[in-house]
């Protein structure tokens, strides 16, 4: 699955400042589940504040991986106008009471910009930022993406083409949401690729037809790839056990 410049919700470069996205996903170690249920309660209260205090200034949503995953429990999606908050808000995060018993097994680091391929090309919710009403979704299936370099030396205007081609293919599900982070030389992939819906299997069928498009093979790497279930920040943390 190539997903590369297809882009439903992200700033353009003339719309405002580009933003950065911080995918955390964090794995709580077996001795907090071992735990005295009032100090798990006590670092639990901690981590939940830290999470109200910077809901005011970053835009962050919260996901669970149980049951979905085994190397993972929560993923943080952060959206932030500059690194500093998000690395301040993170910070005080792992030194709660919760957070001392935290690992953090994948992060992935982009920046929103506008494709390239899309030209002209224009629907409705493409251009969606901060700003606008934002649907809720029940999932998030997020995953980096590298390209084969040989990508890069195709013309462009066949470059267009194929992508032209991938978009057509997106638009037929369109209850699934795209949004695309461009990671060049900002972290070890290229893109992250964060898709929302309400219904897996049309996330799954999506992906199966992406198989068969000419972009598909200058695809490099496209794993680990992540079912996120969105929850309020209590049932998050509830959900570690």
């Amino acid at each position: 699955m190539d997903q590369g410049g297809m882009v439903m919700s992200e700033h353009t470069e003339g719309q405002g400042k580009r933003k950065f996205m911080r995918y955390a996903f964090f794995k709580a170690g077996k001795e907090w589940r071992s735990m005295k249920k009032e100090e798990k309660s006590k670092g639990a209260r901690e981590f939940l504040a830290v999470l109200a205090k910077y809901s005011q200034t970053l835009s962050v949503r919260h996901y669970s991986l149980v049951g979905t995953r085994g190397d993972v429990d929560f993923m943080l999606w952060i959206v932030a106008d500059d690194l500093e908050p998000a690395q301040e808000f993170v910070s005080e995060l792992l030194a709660t009471g919760l957070g001392k018993h935290l690992d953090v097994p994948y992060s992935f680091l982009a920046m929103t910009r506008r494709s390239k391929y899309l030209g002209s090309h224009k629907h409705p919710g493409q251009e969606g930022g901060p700003e606008e009403p934002q649907k809720e979704y029940r999932y998030a299936f997020v995953y980096p993406l590298v390209k084969k370099r040989e990508w890069y030396k195709v013309p462009f205007v066949e470059r267009q083409r194929i992508m032209a081609e991938h978009f057509k293919i997106g638009h037929k599900y369109p209850a699934i949401k795209i949004n695309t982070g461009y990671s060049f030389g900002l972290d070890d992939q290229e893109f992250v690729l964060a898709f929302e819906g309400d219904d897996p299997a049309e996330f799954l069928d999506l992906v199966e037809e992406l198989r068969s498009s000419d972009a598909s093979k200058y695809t490099e790497r496209e794993t680990p790839i992540f079912t996120c279930a969105a929850v309020d920040p209590q049932t998050m943390v509830r959900l570690l056990g």
